[in-house]
């Protein structure tokens, strides 16, 4: 994406993360590079924006702006970030307009001091809430969720110390968030009740971090400490020395988005103890052994799809399609590098017509015909949202020479929208919603197609099935939200208009 130019056009059909955050707490430098740095680790979760808020012990510094993080800052703007204390966000817009009046983090200045707030997921209540607060006099800047959040416990602060402010808004909202937040040079951390959205904390040399993935710990050449618990609130030392917890918030559930190890997050992050590249690579065992096909090679669709073949085609060495035992002189389906990446056009770019939007797969992805000419093919990706994209890489590796195509997915069928905090389309726009797989199949014009099961999406991520969030694959949700089912019990908070704030006042 060009330095402030709004989003056009996505040149890839897949899902889309909101948001990725992170605060950090240094002993004696400035911390506004290593945020810097940590943005750049997240960039994958967001493309759209890129901010880092600091603070000095006496006065809070903040750069907003619009573009990936190299356009977002340049060398006058991280010297212009004082501090050693911070906190750094990338979004990718799903609630709220897209442009630089809902970049993040937010920032709000008021009597008892400056609060900036980092948010990653989506709120189902955040209408409810800001009604409420306006009708209490509120003035909000922006219409998406993360102003809703710093405005409640701003207001909060203002008769509560920083622990029950937040405690206290974490029991109005409902839905999704990962956040890190700073209250004057505190750095905080906040992971939803139900652990929807990832976050973990590390430590580094000279201090403590807080970030969406571990990668970010890694890049600072730090050593990761544990996943942030669902309903935990951590405090970071202001000088850096260590951190408190607090847990705010217990419930029996968790609601673990499985598609972080799926699809959003980079493969060498650690997400709730697990290594994604791993999560992945047993899955793609477990495509093998759901639904293998004998073909002579199996491709990856880059990148995310690498870890996935890479496991189907180990699996493949070891057992037939069928279960058995390979003879030892039947190396099975092979693995293959059949697609190459343009790793030069990126998610936005502008295609005004049809013919061009068709065109877009082939700007990215070249087959090599070596690898595919006379031979049967399987393609394995990480999941198939509206169908185009999938259809079009069929058309390439047939028109490459591909005898047969065999399509293998990830991830089961996506029937349903996300709403938290995911941009991965509606029920009308999901082919998934109102077609069979043998549909599917045929549209997409591959000789077979089949998707992975929810039990091992569960087995691998050594989860039960309850402590996912799979309404995405259901149609249920952990989320009360209007018109939809859930999965479980689910209590959505109250919000009560001005006489809820009756007793503080």
């Amino acid at each position: 994406m060009e330095h402030g130019r709004e989003s056009t056009h996505h040149a890839t059909e897949g899902p889309t993360e909101k948001c990725g955050v992170v605060g950090i707490a240094l002993e004696d430098r400035p911390v506004a590079r290593p945020l810097y740095y940590s943005l750049y680790a997240l960039q994958h979760r967001g493309q759209e924006s890129a901010g880092i808020v600091t603070h000095d012990g006496f006065q809070q510094y903040s750069h907003v702006d619009m573009g990936l993080v190299g356009d977002a800052f340049d060398e006058g703007d991280l010297n212009s970030l004082n501090g050693a204390t911070g906190i750094g966000h990338v979004r990718y817009p799903t609630e709220g307009s897209i442009g630089t009046c809902c970049a993040q983090p937010f920032s709000v200045s008021f009597k008892s001091g400056s609060l900036g707030l980092s948010h990653n997921g989506n709120l189902v209540n955040a209408d409810e809430i800001r009604d409420e607060l306006a009708n209490l006099g509120h003035a909000f800047t922006s219409d998406g969720d993360t102003e809703v959040i710093a405005h409640d416990i701003a207001r909060n602060l203002l008769d509560e110390d920083l622990i029950q402010a937040v405690k206290h808004t974490m029991e109005r909202l409902h839905g999704s968030y990962s956040l890190t937040i700073m209250h004057d040079e505190s750095v905080i951390g906040v992971r939803d009740p139900q652990g929807n959205r990832p976050l973990c904390i590390g430590r580094l040399d000279d201090g403590y971090v807080l970030a969406s993935e571990s990668t970010v710990i890694d890049t600072l050449g730090g050593e990761l400490i544990r996943d942030v618990e669902p309903g935990e609130l951590i405090v970071l030392d202001t000088d850096g020395t260590g951190y408190d917890s607090y847990q705010l918030v217990d419930r029996d559930t968790t609601a673990h988005c499985f598609f972080e190890h799926v699809y959003f997050a980079r493969p060498d992050s650690v997400i709730d103890d697990n290594l994604v590249y791993e999560v992945r690579r047993n899955l793609g065992r477990k495509l093998w052994e759901e639904s293998g096909i004998e073909s002579d090679v199996v491709l990856p669709v880059p990148d995310s799809g690498r870890a996935f073949a890479s496991g189907y085609a180990d699996a493949a060495s070891e057992t037939t399609a069928d279960g058995e035992p390979r003879a030892e002189d039947d190396a099975g389906v092979r693995f293959a590098e059949g697609l190459m990446k343009n790793r030069y056009v990126g998610r936005t770019f502008i295609m005004p017509t049809q013919d061009e939007r068709e065109r877009a797969v082939r700007l990215k992805l070249n087959p090599i015909k070596s690898t595919i000419e006379g031979k049967t093919v399987t393609i394995i990706d990480d999941s198939i949202v509206r169908g185009t994209t999938s259809n079009q890489l069929v058309d390439l590796l047939k028109d490459a020479g591909a005898e047969e195509v065999h399509m293998r997915v990830g991830s089961p069928p996506i029937v349903a929208p996300c709403y938290m905090g995911i941009n991965m389309a509606t029920r009308e726009e999901l082919i998934a919603a109102d077609k069979s797989v043998e549909e599917i199949r045929e549209e997409i014009n591959a000789d077979s197609l089949a998707y992975l099961s929810i039990d091992a999406i569960a087995e691998s991520l050594d989860s039960q099935q309850l402590d996912l969030c799979l309404g995405c694959v259901t149609g249920e949700y952990p989320y009360d939200i209007e018109g939809e089912t859930t999965d479980r019990e689910v209590n959505r908070p109250i919000i009560g208009g001005q006489e809820a704030f009756a007793a503080d006042d």
